[in-house]
């Protein structure tokens, strides 16, 4: 059975995140041959051209967590209607300078947890437009928008709702599918 290194991004830079949550709860439930690492993003500085000749140690480690996974899981909030701004800035430093985009065919998908009604509807949207452009092949269904209640995922990451559970199961399931489609065309060191 092939194995698939996941590297996953938590949006939220909050200790106590529901996306740090959902991201578990995501672990837990998914196909065993997906392997998971959190790529911190925290203490990158602000991304600017003027480091492109010379990257700080902190961004060089952050590039090669990226190059040392198979695909990429987003688990992210919505921040104004967009993505939060740590986020952002993790991902200029990933695709900067030009022609060393970390993400280029990277398999990728979005999700996100937010206690309003439309979950992360508009934030995806965003990150989506980014990553298309990064030249991130992504999962675009099934879509998965989290409405975020007290109580729906506990802090070792199990869900207490069981059509939750079914639904995110099957995400994690779908997810496993897209990135060895993606890698049989597009092979790991490409």
């Amino acid at each position: 059975m092939m194995h698939y290194q996941v590297g996953y991004f938590i949006g939220s830079l909050a200790r106590e995140s529901i996306n740090r949550k959902l991201a578990q709860a995501l672990i837990r439930l998914a196909p065993e041959n997906l392997v998971f690492t959190e790529i911190p993003f925290k203490d990158l500085p602000l991304y600017s051209y003027d480091y492109d000749a010379d990257y700080p140690p902190v961004a060089r480690a952050f590039k090669d967590a990226i190059k040392a996974v198979d695909a990429l899981l987003f688990v992210t909030p919505e921040y104004n209607r967009s993505i939060p701004g740590g986020l952002k800035n993790a991902i200029d430093w990933a695709s900067r300078p030009y022609g060393t985009n970390s993400f280029t065919h990277k398999p990728s998908a979005v999700i996100g947890a937010s206690p309003g009604r439309i979950g992360t509807a508009l934030s995806q949207q965003s990150l989506r437009s980014v990553l298309s452009f990064c030249n991130s092949p992504q999962m675009t269904a099934p879509e998965a928008y989290i409405q975020f209640s007290p109580g729906l995922v506990t802090d070792g990451g199990e869900v207490t709702d069981s059509a939750t559970e079914e639904f995110l199961r099957n995400y994690m399931a779908e997810f496993h599918t897209f990135v060895a489609r993606v890698l049989s065309v597009l092979p790991r060191d490409a």
